[in-house]
């Protein structure tokens, strides 16, 4: 990190006064931001996402829209919500909508049988792996759907949004032709709102579509609040940048004609590589919103002593260990967070450790619990998990250590061993509840 880029942070986050300007607030989340648009990993995902889509989108739109070709709405409603969507292209929106929707009617039955549905459920599958992915990666998420969720969450997605999509532009779309509303757009102030109403339903799709991505895709709990805010800020971008795009596509016109035939594959391209980039800065609003203690450090990673990370998985222990038989309770890694005023992306490592050493486990609903009874897991297991790992273990075993260092670090081990003792997990919660068990902590004999 450069110089400037620190004073910049000095500046922004000088300090701890008890109430924080509002526009200083503003100004730490575009600022990180675009620190995270500038670092360039956004960016990559977005081209990576560019090219998964250009892999899978005729077996993915195949898939999401056989059931609205089914009911037959796919004509009326499907063709003008794809042309909302493609208008930034300019004149070429009409070419590629006109193609999409002929090779939605070249979907037939017949077509769908055997090998071709497999194919197309794995090209589809594979995109919106690949769009978690990069979600995850927003969200520090290191743990993806299972393959069973994937194929039935995915699957029920691809099949119900644009069939509600396409309901919903239905519905607005008769509403609209009804006597009723037509002698309602006569009175002005009434007519001028339904106007208005109507000229922001699309962008209101937009924005709703993707507050649902933002709490659907990444695979950790996102609350609804800080999703709306990302979709809000995503859809905005979204409508600005695209009234900006048609104003570039036909400012350009004459060196876009040099790619002749290639140039509405360029055109397209470019606003997909667009589009993609703003649902991930969505997405990384929609994080810090909700994690606002990552804006300074973003998606660096973070750094901690062992002295922290022992800490760390004694106290994880200690409130999963205390917490997890009481009714409708259960630490999750964003809870955690939230009641030690630690980044989830410092404690995920510890949590890691911990069920890699078989001292935690994870449910269904990715929640932390004990892996055994407390009575059997020792606290000198909890510091082992965190201060040691496969890959140190082989590094210290082939390694020409020096007779004086292996001494003093061994006499170091055994005064741990000896200071916890055999004292296990229950005294550790019986001594935060008070149940009259210490943990006693002696210096070790000389």
């Amino acid at each position: 990190m450069d110089i400037v880029t620190r004073r910049i942070e000095r500046w922004l986050w000088a300090g701890r006064p008890t109430e924080v300007p509002r526009w200083l607030v503003v100004t730490r989340y575009a600022y990180a931001l675009t620190r995270d648009f500038m670092h360039g990993e956004l960016t990559l995902r977005a081209m990576s996402l560019v090219y998964t889509t250009i892999i899978a989108i005729v077996p993915l739109l195949a898939v999401a829209f056989a059931l609205v070709k089914g009911l037959g709405l796919h004509r009326d409603y499907l063709e003008p919500l794809l042309q909302g969507i493609l208008t930034p292209l300019g004149t070429s929106s009409s070419e590629i909508t006109n193609r999409v929707v002929g090779f939605v009617d070249n979907v037939s039955g017949t077509a769908l049988a055997g090998i071709s549905v497999l194919v197309l459920l794995y090209s589809a599958l594979s995109m919106a792996q690949k769009v978690e992915g990069s979600f995850n990666f927003v969200w520090k998420v290191d743990r993806p759907r299972s393959i069973a969720r994937r194929f039935s969450e995915y699957l029920s997605v691809m099949l119900v949004v644009p069939l509600v999509m396409s309901l919903t532009m239905g519905f607005f779309a008769t509403l609209a032709s009804t006597a009723a509303v037509n002698k309602l757009r006569e009175i002005g102030v009434v007519g001028g709102l339904f106007t208005g109403l109507s000229a922001l339903t699309p962008y209101l799709l937009v924005i709703a579509t993707f507050t649902f991505l933002y709490v659907f895709v990444p695979n950790t709990r996102v609350r609804f609040v800080p999703a709306l805010i990302g979709g809000a800020f995503a859809g905005a971008l979204w409508a600005g940048g695209g009234s900006l795009f048609t104003s570039f596509v036909a400012a350009t016109g004459r060196n876009v004609a040099i790619y002749s035939g290639f140039a509405i594959v360029f055109v397209a391209l470019l606003w997909l590589y667009l589009s993609w980039l703003i649902l991930l800065l969505g997405a990384q609003l929609a994080f810090y919103i909700q994690n606002p203690s990552d804006l300074r450090l973003g998606q660096r990673a973070p750094t901690a002593s062992n002295t922290l990370r022992e800490r760390l998985a004694l106290t994880v222990m200690l409130l999963v260990g205390r917490d997890f038989a009481k009714p409708d309770h259960g630490w999750r890694i964003e809870s955690l967070a939230a009641r030690t005023s630690v980044p989830r992306h410092t404690l995920e490592p510890i949590a890691a450790a911990l069920t890699s050493a078989g001292l935690l486990t994870r449910t269904s609903e990715n929640r932390l619990i004990p892996a055994r009874d407390l009575r059997r897991i020792a606290l000198a297991e909890i510091f082992d998990a965190v201060r040691s790992s496969e890959h140190h273990s082989q590094h210290e075993a082939e390694h020409d250590w020096n007779s004086t260092v292996v001494e003093i670090t061994n006499r170091v081990e055994l005064a741990i061993r000896e200071t916890l003792g055999q004292h296990t997990l229950e005294d550790l919660v019986d001594a935060d509840e008070g149940a009259g068990v210490t943990v006693s902590v002696q210096p070790p004999r000389s």
